[in-house]
């Protein structure tokens, strides 16, 4: 049995329908944070797996495949504004219930990545490493994921000094360097820059 079919059968030993929450950039210094919620559909994606384990390019094309055999999926960006409003956790909680409040079809359980204390519409559990165990949270990942990962691209067009498309906003020595000598642009997140630059927030 391959690692994808291991994830699969794991979700069916839950019974009925199975939805799977996961979020994508809860340690950058700079972007959103972007959670994901997915009913996969019956066929099995071969490569689907926790989406830190699959390359950038497989993730795109699993993505793509995801999403067009999937029953449902829903997305939210929480933007660097809210994080430092609410703090990351509580923006990473509020973007997983929204996820699963926009869902069209309501699965019998939504499995969680770790995260506990949300008010779900329907029986849910938090799984700890739950996109290493369950198919349909790490499809979840993997949407989150694709998602952040186009937004950090993008915002490289318009700030190439950090080095985005490289970093995608996480801490590397080149965006550390970058933030120290420019300072912050819009997409930082003043609470984790503290450390980084003078700015006080």
């Amino acid at each position: 049995m391959s690692v994808t079919e291991e994830l699969f059968a794991f979700d069916a030993s839950c019974g009925g329908i199975v939805a799977g929450i996961d979020e994508a950039g809860r340690g950058p210094l700079a972007g959103p944070v972007v959670v994901a919620c997915c009913i996969p559909g019956k066929e099995v994606i071969d490569g689907v797996n926790d989406s830190k384990k699959v390359s950038e390019k497989k993730r795109e094309y699993l993505y793509e495949k995801i999403v067009a055999t999937c029953i449902d999926y829903t997305v939210e960006i929480i933007d660097e504004k809210t994080i430092d409003e609410i703090n990351i956790l509580q923006a990473t909680k509020r973007g997983m219930e929204n996820c699963a409040k926009k869902l069209r079809i309501m699965p019998d359980i939504i499995l969680i990545d770790a995260v506990k204390g949300l008010k779900m519409p329907c029986k849910s559990e938090s799984v700890i490493k739950a996109d290493a165990k369950s198919y349909a949270v790490a499809a979840a990942s993997i949407i989150a994921k694709v998602t952040r990962d186009r937004i950090m691209r993008a915002a490289d067009e318009k700030y190439p000094v950090y080095g985005f498309i490289r970093n995608k906003g996480y801490g590397s020595a080149e965006h550390i360097r970058a933030l120290r000598e420019y300072g912050p642009c819009p997409l930082h997140r003043r609470t984790f820059i503290r450390n980084f630059t003078d700015e006080q927030t």
